[in-house]
Formats: structure tokens, sequence, C-alpha cells
């Protein structure tokens, strides 16, 4: 984000946050289908992986902003955080740094955050998994940072192209990770319903033998875009 640089390095104190049992509602959808339920919206892209599988991410954002190689505002925004955030850890450019690791993630579970999406660098992958501490990052490095330089807490960051804005939902899990606005929390939680009850009525006509074909009007797709059925003998096989 642009702006003069007392508003690119400043601390924002409590901003407005989604309800975090809401969140964590939403969450236990899945990344893809929020993501479909909301019109292909709010995916922050592949590059951002669990550290391990099988975590289920969601929660606030609390954002940070960082200078490469420089952890100083991580610091800064552990005070910021309450039970139910997730800390959203992105940078000024590109880095791939060990920026956080397992005293972090200490000093954060203490204060009942669940978890950690970064675009940067992590490291202590294993004792982040035995912490049971949902880690989705960029990277894995042991190269490790200093605290030098000041960035900001608690502003819009950009993270694969869309912007998480504090107190935004933030979720993630196997399939990769998304934000949802604030605003739209509600809304995303009414879809992601009707998108499983949807799923569900096709997953039982497919288990009575219904093809996809038939069931979504894809065979006319077909014949409009050209393509035609033919034997194997009018193919030349």
């Amino acid at each position: 984000m642009t702006g003069t640089p007392e508003t690119r390095t400043v601390v924002v104190t409590d901003p407005p946050r989604a309800d975090p049992e809401r969140v964590a509602t939403l969450a236990g959808y899945g990344v893809a289908t929020v993501h479909e339920a909301l019109g292909r919206t709010g995916y922050l892209g592949p590059g951002i992986r669990p550290t391990h599988h099988g975590y289920r991410l969601g929660g606030t954002a609390v954002t940070v902003l960082c200078r490469p190689g420089d952890n100083l505002m991580i610091h800064a925004a552990v005070e910021q955080c309450s039970p139910g955030d997730v800390l959203v850890v992105t940078t000024t450019s590109p880095s791939t740094d060990g920026a956080f690791g397992e005293l972090f993630a200490t000093a954060l579970q203490r204060r009942g955050v669940r978890g950690l999406l970064t675009t940067g660098g992590v490291r202590d992958i294993a004792d982040l998994h035995a912490m049971d501490f949902p880690v989705f990052s960029g990277a894995v490095s042991a190269q490790g940072t200093v605290k030098a330089t000041p960035g900001s807490v608690n502003v819009p960051v950009v993270v694969g192209g869309q912007i998480v804005r504090p107190g935004d939902a933030v979720l993630g899990d196997d399939d990769g990770t998304m934000v949802v606005p604030r605003p739209e929390v509600e809304h995303a939680l009414r879809a992601a319903q009707a998108r499983v009850d949807k799923e569900e009525a096709s997953r039982a006509a497919f288990r009575e033998g219904e093809l996809g074909l038939d069931r979504y009007g894809l065979r006319q797709t077909l014949a409009d875009l050209g393509v035609r059925y033919v034997s194997a003998e009018e193919y030349g096989l």
C-alpha cells in the first residue's frame, strides 16, 4: 500500500474485527468451498502453503508490513493480537528470510492467536508442528533477520494480489488460503452453506449413477462448442 512515510510506519490499535467465532464457522466449510461460493474471489495464490498438511486456519487478521530481512514489526504486532486473530505478515519487497519461528509462536499462542499467514519465510518447523500452531508461508528458511527498520501494524496490505485489511477473515487449509472482507462474512456463511447443500444433492445423484454431463446440462454445451461424437471406425481407429 502507498502513503506518506508517517502512514507507512504506524501501529494501529484495536481495529474493528469480524466475529471470531463466525469466522471459525466459515473456516469449517473449507477454502475451496468458500472461494467458489463467493464467485472465485479472495484467493491468496498458490505460493502460500501450509508447513504441514491437515491444518485448518480461520481467524481475524492482524496485519504486519515489514522490511525485507527484518522482523521488528512482528514483535510490535504481538501486543496487538487478541484471541481469535491470525497474524498476516508481508514485506515491502519479496523476502524469503526466516522471520518467524517457535518463540513468536509461543507468544502468540499465549494470546489466543490461531495461526500465521506470511508471504515470507519461517523456521523451527518441527517445533511449530509439535506446538500444533498452524503456519502458512511462502518459504521455509533458516536465514535469520534483524530488528532495525520500521514498518506498520494493522494497515491494509497486499497478499497474492488481494487486499487484506485488519479485522478481515483469513482462512487456510490444504487447498490454500483466502481472505473474506469483514463486512462479507455473514454473506459468505450463507453462500457457503448453499454451495454445500447443492454439492450434496449432486453427490447423491452421482451415487445413483447420474452423469455430470446430464446434471449440469453439458451435452448442449459440448454441442454448442462444436464437439461431435463419432464412432471409433469413423475416427479411423
